[in-house]
């Protein structure tokens, strides 16, 4: 097996680490005295510069460190965290990136980290490229300084596991003056040293108030260190700071020893890694793979112990039907991925838009605990960049305008999630000016996609706007206008089995619903038939099972409804549908299915039972077929299609109301 690239290692890492410095700027902007988030945006800086170090990414390594050092003016109560500082902050983030990642613009540090110094107040000659920064103590703060010595003694196998003792040093000069000497008692002869070992100790004298918590912090991703801090000296006067050249050697002071053990904060991200385990996506894809076919082998296997009426034949069919479908259900798990991680990235995007157009936006994300299909999370990403950027640019008035509409000056953006039965909901929802369904309907028959003399309704007219090539823009930005990309979204969640609506009101804003499956790999169905032929029907879709009255099954189409406990529920008959031949069975069922808040009922000749569907992509010839999502292999080899509820209750031909609204009935 081929070993990891350290290199891509640590690119993955990063990336994380990242995204965790992004999101804790970007609610440090809302919420500037929340300790904590300045605390996770330092510890996030910190740990990439000593993983870039370790790594061999030293640009990476000595711009994090400057960029640090400004930024520890706001840890320590010297700044606050103004937007514009938060947007230098970004800026410097986004060249980290850059630097990882090999897109970062020659020269484009000096200037990010000269503007953030401006913002802080840092001096330049504070940050002076290969220097450990010493914190200068001022007056006041070396009244409350005092000596210290700090010893320790990483685990022996530091070093194997990437520990730097040199960076470890350097941090712990910041926090003051220091003299550092190191501890050779335990290195051994030559002959016994093992160059993965990690023999030496250091001893540091270190002038400065409190260290514990400065030095909890630089050891906070350091194994079980020996670590001991004690005072050596009582706390200096002003006057005496300003003779103090270096500190005192340990004989020429009155030592009052109390050992402590330094408490090393809780280490919730080490536990979780610890727990947790990077598998490349690949693997999990060859995974799904080889679960599917197991799948299709058990069903073969229980199709054929049923007809063999052997017991104990029967009884291993039973175990490896129970065993599959549990592998099934924890690989379907490691692939689901909350929601969430993807929302996450929509805060940065929302946050430029807001600077470069003027516009006050509060971004607003609910359900972020929902989880979906990782590569289904990858692929709709830029369908969703898309419509937040159109629901901003187009969208959102400025802010006079919205105060003169009698609206708060700051729109909102708000994007959602939500399990809908077998599917999940992504709701985008805009308080803007809304679209206008009179500019679309004319811009449609200019570019003669309807007649002119077509009526239609504002729910027909606007999903007019996916059309290829489509805009209303009266200008072309940089954002938006050239009528590319909403037919680009429009194709990608159809690729995906979704579907796409679109309400409006005027004046009031708009909202955008994509309707997706969970999964595009194994799921649950009821097998059915129509006529001589099988079809699958997703179960998470079907609510219940009810008879076809023999009245209902010979009569026509001029009554297509059920009356189900005193609700109309509409109704199709598949065999119609797919034009089959065969006679029909005089005791016809109907399967109730929804999809969003629509109920209907599909009529079959019989319900053959449930199984696992294991979801085989149509192709490209099939590719136009939008009642069916794919097909599945049975346990006789055969092969039925798997209908695509969403689709087949849109192109059905129903009454008005399809949402199973009670009956009314007259008073008698």
């Amino acid at each position: 097996m081929r070993g990891l690239d350290p290199a891509a290692t640590f690119r993955q890492e990063a990336q994380e680490l990242l995204e965790q410095l992004e999101l804790a700027l970007l609610d440090l902007e809302h919420t500037p005295d929340d300790r904590e988030l300045i605390d996770s945006a330092f510890r996030a800086l910190h740990t990439l510069k000593g993983s870039g170090s370790m790594f061999g990414f030293t640009d990476v390594a000595e711009f994090i460190h400057d960029f640090e050092t400004a930024f520890d003016r706001l840890r320590k109560g010297h700044s606050t965290a103004s937007p514009q500082l938060i947007a230098a902050a970004l800026q410097a983030k986004d060249h980290v990136a850059g630097l990882i990642f090999g897109e970062a613009a020659p020269g484009e540090g000096a200037v990010i980290l000269q503007a953030l110094r401006s913002i802080v107040d840092v001096p330049a000659s504070d940050v002076a490229a290969g220097e450990a920064p010493q914190q200068a103590l001022t007056a006041a703060s070396v009244a409350e300084a005092a000596h210290w010595r700090v010893q320790f003694r990483l685990p022996s196998d530091a070093l194997a596991f990437g520990a730097n003792p040199v960076l470890l040093l350097e941090e712990i000069a910041a926090i003051g003056p220091a003299t550092i000497r190191a501890l050779t008692a335990d290195v051994p002869p030559l002959g016994a040293f093992d160059p993965e070992q990690c023999y030496l100790g250091w001893e540091v004298d270190l002038l400065a108030p409190d260290p514990h918590d400065a030095i909890s912090d630089v050891f906070m991703f350091v194994g079980d260190v020996d670590l001991s801090i004690e005072p050596l000296h009582a706390p200096a006067t002003a006057a005496e700071s300003e003779t103090i050249v270096s500190p005192p050697r340990a004989a020429d002071v009155a030592p009052a020893p109390v050992r402590q053990e330094a408490q090393p904060k809780p280490r919730d991200s080490a536990t979780e890694a610890a727990s947790s385990l990077r598998v490349p996506a690949e693997r999990l894809d060859a995974l799904m793979d080889q679960v599917g076919e197991l799948v299709i082998a058990q069903t073969r296997l229980t199709q054929i112990s049923a007809g063999a009426r052997d017991p104990a034949l029967v009884a291993i069919a039973e175990e490896l039907e129970r065993l599959s479908a549990g592998l099934r259900d924890t690989s379907m798990g490691i692939r689901m991925v909350q929601i969430g991680t993807l929302f996450g990235r929509f805060r940065r995007l929302t946050h430029d838009l807001s600077r470069e157009l003027g516009k006050e936006i509060d971004f607003v994300t609910s359900g972020e605990e929902t989880e979906l299909d990782k590569t289904m999370i990858e692929r709709i990403a830029d369908p969703l960049v898309h419509l937040i950027r159109n629901a901003i640019d187009h969208g959102l008035e400025d802010a006079a305008t919205r105060v003169a509409a009698g609206k708060p000056a700051r729109g909102t953006v708000r994007l959602s999630a939500a399990y809908v039965g077998a599917e999940i909901a992504i709701t985008l929802t805009d308080d803007g000016a809304g679209i206008n369904a009179e500019r679309v309907r004319a811009k449609a028959i200019e570019n003669g996609l309807i007649a002119p003399d077509a009526v239609l309704s504002d729910e027909e007219t606007l999903p007019l706007i996916f059309a290829p090539g489509f805009s209303t823009a009266t200008e072309i930005t940089a954002l938006s206008g050239r009528g590319v990309g909403m037919d680009v979204v429009k194709r990608t969640i159809e690729a995906l089995r979704g579907s796409i609506d679109i309400a409006s009101r005027p004046g009031q804003g708009s909202t955008i619903t994509l309707r997706l499956p969970l999964t595009l790999a194994i799921l649950d169905g009821m097998l059915v038939r129509v006529g001589d032929s099988r079809y699958s029907i997703p179960l998470a879709a079907v609510e219940e099972c009810v008879e076809l009255s023999v009245a209902e099954a010979v009569g026509g189409r001029d009554r297509n409804f059920l009356d189900i406990r005193e609700r109309l529920v509409p109704y199709m008959r598949l065999a119609e549908l797919f034009g089959s031949e065969a006679p029909r069975d005089p005791y016809q069922k109907v399967i109730v299915v929804s999809s969003g808040d629509t109920r209907v009922g599909l009529v079959v000749d019989q319900i053959l039972g449930n199984h696992q569907i294991v979801i085989k992509q149509l192709s490209r010839f099939h590719a136009g077929v939008r009642s069916f999502s794919g097909a599945t292999i049975l346990g006789d080899g055969s092969v039925a299609l798997i209908l695509d509820v969403g689709q087949l209750i849109g192109a059905g031909q129903f009454p008005d109301d399809c949402s199973g609204q009670p009956v009314l009935r007259k008073a008698a």
